[in-house]
This record gives C-alpha cells, structure tokens and sequence, in this order.
C-alpha cells in the first residue's frame, strides 16, 4: 500500500500510525497538497490528503475511512477498535472530539498564515476558539485519572487519535492551548510519542 500525504497533517500522521501498530508494510510518499499539487493531483485528482492506495490501486480519501476499511483487513489481535460495546463508544466520542479539535486547529493556522490579517473575520476566529478549547476540555476531563490508556491495559485508535491531536495543536497553538491547563492531555502525549509507532512517523 501507499500512504500519500504530509506528516505535519495529523490526519496523515494517525494513518501512518495506525498503519504501523496494524503490522501492514507501507510506502509513504509525503507529498504536500500546497507544494506538491500536480504530482499529487496525478495520483488523487481530489489532491486530499491523506490517499492512502491499496494493493489492487484502489484510492481512499479521509483518514476515517481509510482506517475503518484497515480495520477490516487486519488480523483481529492487532486490530485498534475495542470489541465491548461499552469501550467502543468510549472510544468513538474521544475519536470524534479529537477530530473536531483537529479541524478547528486547522481553521485557526489557515485563517491566521494564510489570509491577511485585514481580512481575518475576528467573531468567527472566536467562535473557533471557543470551539477547539471546549473539545479539548472535554477530553481532557476523559483522560483525567487515566493511567495509561482510555481502555485499560490496551492502547485503541482513540488514544493514537488523542495524542496525534494534541501534539499537533500544542506545537502550532501553543499560546492557545497551554500545557497547563490539559495536564492529562501531555501525560497521555507523552506516553504516545515514546511509543515505536509514533517515532517511526514524527509530526513534520
């Protein structure tokens, strides 16, 4: 398989990851969708990343679904979805905060680097705040008192999500999201990124 896409993009970052904690092999072609956009468009015409191409040259587009199709090829021990309905819905609702804080961070950084500060619409960059400090405050209090990881004694695609998120808005936004006021959150960080998975794939 082929993992095209940036490593800065977390969205990539926790394909790679998961891809690696899956066991599969994979070639990654860190090709940007700014600087790289024909060589990428050759590939995927949509230019999203990440596009993860299968064996038979099928193309996947969005982390999401790329991740629920490895779910059903890999081998049922190494699989990153817990099986007890009970987890699972844990882990959905912490897969999906740290996707909403995920895209807010990316609405602040475009709207910050790439558009002029003139035209920059101050309510709405405030309402993105407001929305990327609530999902984190949220996940925050869900790794609060945890240990190692949010299904005990085994780490899910909700953690590799979590921590891919966090490390990611922490090192763009780091006046916005102060270490201090998401302990949880850098404890659980930490624990991740000295994992081999998440050293095999730093964030760009």
């Amino acid at each position: 398989m082929r993992l095209i896409g940036m490593l800065d993009s977390p969205y990539v970052r926790r394909v790679a990851i998961s891809l690696t904690a899956m066991g599969f092999g994979f070639d990654h072609e860190p090709l940007s969708v700014f600087r790289d956009f024909d060589a990428f468009r050759a590939i995927n015409p949509t230019v999203k990343a990440p596009t993860l191409v299968t064996d038979d040259g099928t193309i996947l587009i969005d982390s999401t679904l790329i991740l629920a199709y490895l779910e059903r090829i890999a081998p049922a021990d190494r699989r990153l979805s817990p099986d007890d309905p009970a987890d699972f819905l844990a882990a959905q609702r912490v897969i999906g905060l740290a996707l909403a804080a995920c895209e807010k961070t990316v609405q602040i950084v475009y709207e910050t680097t790439l558009r002029p500060a003139e035209k920059q619409y101050e309510p709405w960059l405030d309402r993105v705040h407001a929305q990327l400090h609530d999902a984190y405050d949220l996940l925050e209090a869900a790794y609060a008192g945890v240990g190692d990881w949010l299904v005990s004694g085994r780490r899910t695609q909700a953690d590799i999500t979590a921590a891919v998120a966090w490390h990611f808005t922490a090192s763009r936004l780091p006046d916005v999201v102060p270490a201090t006021r998401y302990p949880a959150l850098g404890a659980l960080s930490g624990r991740a990124e000295a994992s081999a998975e998440f050293a095999a794939h730093l964030q760009g």
